[in-house]
């Protein structure tokens, strides 16, 4: 079957954004809730496109308002979306007073989530905001002190996060049968070409590419998704050391930030590998978990390659997940309806604060030369 180039615009933000197009559909026999009120805040994370292209008759959020001092950019997105430029404000504080979300989907650099949320948080609304949650344990901590104190949700969303492929790893790891074994070692591999290579615009390369507003390169951009991974894995554990080596292969085009990363990080019993790059002559977004009787090796969001026992390696094709969890915005609202209880998954705030602890470490490690030794808690 092939896509139809007009349909290519809509549907790879959609991807990007980690929405999965075969999710099974919300439950036609369930009562009609009223959508919940969401507000945009920024627009310079081109993942907001995977938003503002969603389907606005699913019917679960509304988008009220979208805060972005960049009026020009405003006016490009808003255009190219078909969306009223009534939608738009130049500043947070005067969107959140006049459209009064319920919730926030965040879109702004990393360094300025922390600023969004102080604003938020004592106004009662939750926030999903786009990977990674913080540039540093100390913006991390002052969000989650906020989020504890006025009883919101404050969650980050990866791509990753609703791949059924990683989600089936999980399930034959830990799963009732838990066909791995033990876990040993678990190997994720997270990067494109790099951001000027596949044609990010320029408002995104800005933040994207500078050591402050990123808290680093590819380190940052692509090591959050393994940390993430990997804290899941193994439960919430945190690793008992980072070790991390950076590289600069391109100062010609990224002469800030690092553009190439590896992260070790070690456990009692388990070791994780966590390769972020903007030098891979492809995107990928992969990962290898091994365990003392087999290995599962996810191959895309839609396919995994398992091998266990004496029986040859075969490929699965897991189903879609049940709504809402297939979905980022269906997830937020269903957990602002309270129709779903939260959990200690992906897209915590208690994953988050050790992958930001693992961040953190790793970006302590390359500077140093040495491993870093996380103090027990």
């Amino acid at each position: 079957m092939s896509i139809r180039p007009h349909l290519i615009a809509v549907i790879f933000p959609l991807i990007l954004l980690g929405i999965d197009l075969g999710a099974a559909p919300p439950s036609a026999s369930s009562p009609a809730a009223p959508p919940v009120r969401i507000g945009i805040v920024g627009l310079v994370h081109t993942h907001v496109h995977g938003l503002l292209s969603r389907p606005r008759d699913r019917g679960d959020i509304e988008i009220v308002g979208i805060a972005e001092p960049n009026e020009d950019l405003a006016d490009r997105y808003l255009a190219q979306h078909r969306m009223e430029k009534g939608l738009w404000f130049p500043d947070l504080a005067s969107m959140l007073e006049e459209a009064r979300p319920e919730a926030l989907a965040i879109f702004t650099s990393t360094f300025d989530h922390a600023a969004v949320v102080a604003e938020a948080a004592p106004r009662g609304i939750h926030a999903m905001m786009e990977k990674p949650l913080a540039v540093s344990m100390e913006h991390a901590a002052a969000m989650a002190a906020l989020a504890e104190q006025h009883e919101v949700h404050l969650l980050v969303n990866y791509e990753t996060t609703w791949y059924r492929s990683n989600h089936e790893a999980y399930r034959l790891a830990h799963g009732e049968a838990k066909r791995l074994g033990d876990l040993r070692k678990i190997v994720v591999h997270d990067g494109h070409p790099g951001p000027i290579e596949i044609g990010c615009n320029e408002e995104f390369l800005a933040w994207l590419t500078d050591p402050v507003l990123n808290g680093g390169g590819a380190l940052t951009d692509f090591g959050c998704y393994g940390a993430n991974l990997i804290t899941w894995l193994m439960h919430n554990e945190r690793p008992l050391s980072v070790t991390a080596v950076t590289q600069q292969i391109k100062p010609d085009k990224y002469p800030k930030v690092d553009d190439e990363a590896t992260i070790v990080l070690t456990y009692p019993r388990a070791q994780g590998i966590v390769q972020a790059s903007w030098n891979w002559p492809f995107n990928r977004k992969d990962m290898e978990v091994y365990g003392t009787e087999g290995y599962a090796h996810t191959v895309g969001g839609h396919r995994v390659l398992l091998k266990d026992s004496d029986a040859p390696e075969r490929s699965i094709r897991p189903a879609a997940r049940p709504s809402p969890h297939g979905d980022p915005f269906a997830y937020l609202a269903a957990l602002v309806r309270e129709e779903i209880a939260p959990d200690e998954g992906l897209s915590s705030l208690a994953n988050n604060l050790i992958v930001t602890e693992i961040l953190d470490a790793a970006r302590k490690s390359a500077e140093t030369g040495t491993s870093v030794t996380l103090p027990r808690k």
